[in-house]
């Protein structure tokens, strides 16, 4: 199993205030899972209001990859509760592996998009490092990994056909439809709008009809040029959480 820490790609990346800026390709994706829709609907705290449930969830997953501590019985405690089922009639239950990985993933692809898109690209032994580094960042989940592909080559099979298998506009998905297109809430509020249609996974513009303009793709050119200007500083790039870590692990490794 990958190590996480100061030296390795997920640190590295992860906590990088740009991956925010690309959640709605991730987010775009899980609102196409009709149980993760319905999940949404029916547990999130702020049912109507889908970016304040990802800013109050998402900070957590990513502070669990640079946590030291024991994380298991937290995620499993929090979705114990949610089962239910989709607008037709499927029964889902939140801690079923395969959905869970399923959400996991969304995250997975996004952060290779963010770097790619925001800081450059990554060579294939640095695109199998990341992913392996992704699965034991799962694996703090305490969920069971019989479904992880075993290599990043393996893991772009599995999303491209769960994203076409899998996906579908469903009544819940309408309920979130214009905040996932255009985010009101979060940082992610200040994103472009043709910004956020460039950044949409190639599945999500064929469900929703998008059609991603020459002058999309020049906003988002001009968009993550902006954000590569401004992420010079640490103590702007990363989070809080991420700069904690770093120190934290910095003054171990001085202390030994």
């Amino acid at each position: 199993m990958s190590e996480l820490g100061p030296n390795s790609l997920l640190w590295r990346y992860l906590g990088d205030r740009r991956f925010v800026l690309t959640l709605p390709r991730a987010v775009t994706l899980q609102m196409l899972h009709p149980a993760i829709a319905a999940a949404t609907a029916e547990y999130s705290l702020t049912p109507t209001r889908l970016w304040l449930h990802k800013k109050r969830t998402v900070p957590q997953l990513v502070g669990m990859a640079y946590s030291q501590k024991e994380t298991k019985h937290f995620m499993r405690y929090a979705h114990e509760h949610m089962k239910g089922r989709d607008d037709r009639g499927n029964r889902y239950h939140a801690l079923n592996p395969e959905l869970f990985f399923f959400q996991h993933a969304t995250y997975v692809d996004t952060l290779v998009t963010m770097i790619t898109t925001f800081i450059r690209p990554l060579a294939s032994d640095e695109l199998e490092q990341l992913y392996q580094e992704t699965c034991t960042w799962y694996r703090k989940y305490g969920i069971s990994d019989r479904m992880v592909p075993a290599t990043w080559g393996e893991f772009d099979g599995y999303f491209d056909d769960a994203c076409r298998s899998q996906l579908r506009v469903s009544e819940h998905f309408e309920q979130y439809r214009s905040q996932v297109l255009s985010p009101n809430d979060w940082s992610v509020r200040s994103i472009p709008r043709p910004v956020v249609r460039a950044l949409q996974h190639d599945r999500a513009r064929e469900l929703l009809g998008i059609t991603v303009s020459r002058a999309d793709r020049n906003a988002l050119w001009a968009y993550a040029y902006s954000r590569r200007a401004g992420a010079v500083v640490p103590s702007i790039r990363m989070s809080s959480r991420a700069r904690q870590a770093m120190r934290e692990a910095e003054t171990v490794a001085s202390t030994n």
